[in-house]
């Protein structure tokens, strides 16, 4: 699926083609994991079963962009993920690039410079072939459990693509595997709540700020209705590594 979304992503426009291995991810990998794992899944029916969705949802563990694509099949789902899981060498590296292949992962380089607009730049190339995308407008997991400022990448995206946004809560995946684990844990269980769709077109056009942040703001009090967690009200950053971040973090700025 990673070479047929890249493809066809960056040349015609075409519906996206899923490769083999996401086709038998999705019949054999997906089945086995809600067997396994037994995930609460409310509100599929807001998922268009057809056309462009951006699916945003809130982050707390490693596994809420597996999670996502198994609890909305059977939509295609695609995801951004470190090219780092997909240039391995050996037995892990071959079994690391065909699992994320397989749940629906398109490599990024989060490396680069511009990481951030690359990856919007990526997703908006699948979105224009008609694709389901997921991500998560806080940019990093909570690690404290709370919900974070959402990043205008989410905004900038809809109002570009004209997609609709359907707004995801997650409930129990840091628990089922939190950060650190090795492993996802059997005991317990996931819920997905998927709420119905949004048209952000009313907030103006995505060259304007006010209108990505009003957007953005709408999408993460979705997330927050559906998720239940309490704010945190500020962005999930980093403790600042030099005087000049300081700076730059207190001088109003967008992030993306």
């Amino acid at each position: 699926m990673t070479d047929d979304v890249q493809n066809r992503a960056e040349s015609d426009g075409s519906p996206v083609r899923p490769s083999w291995v996401y086709t038998l991810g999705r019949v054999v990998l997906a089945p086995l994991a809600r067997a396994v794992y037994r995930p609460r899944v409310e509100g599929r029916e807001n998922i268009p079963a057809e056309g462009a969705v951006i699916l945003a949802s809130n982050h707390l563990s490693f596994i809420d962009s597996i999670v996502i694509p198994i609890a909305a099949a059977p939509r295609p789902v695609h995801f951004l993920a470190k090219s780092d899981y997909f240039t391995g060498t050996g037995f892990k590296g071959w079994f690391s690039r065909t699992f994320f292949t397989a749940v629906g992962a398109i490599p990024v380089d989060r490396a680069a410079g511009q990481a951030a607009l690359d990856a919007l730049d990526r997703q908006k190339d699948i979105l224009a072939t008609g694709a389901a995308v997921a991500l998560h407008p806080e940019g990093t997991r909570s690690r404290d459990g709370r919900l974070y400022k959402g990043r205008t990448g989410v905004a900038y995206l809809a109002l570009e693509s004209g997609a609709p946004v359907v707004p995801i809560g997650l409930i129990g995946t840091d628990k089922v595997m939190p950060v650190g684990a090795r492993m996802p844990s059997l005991r317990d269980r996931v819920t997905v709540r998927f709420g119905a769709p949004i048209d952000v077109s009313v907030h103006g056009p995505a060259s304007s700020g006010k209108a990505r942040r009003a957007a953005t703001d709408q999408i993460m009090a979705a997330i927050h209705e559906l998720s239940g967690q309490e704010l945190a009200g500020v962005y999930n950053e980093l403790p600042a590594s030099s005087t000049l971040e300081k700076i730059k973090r207190a001088l109003p700025h967008e992030r993306l």
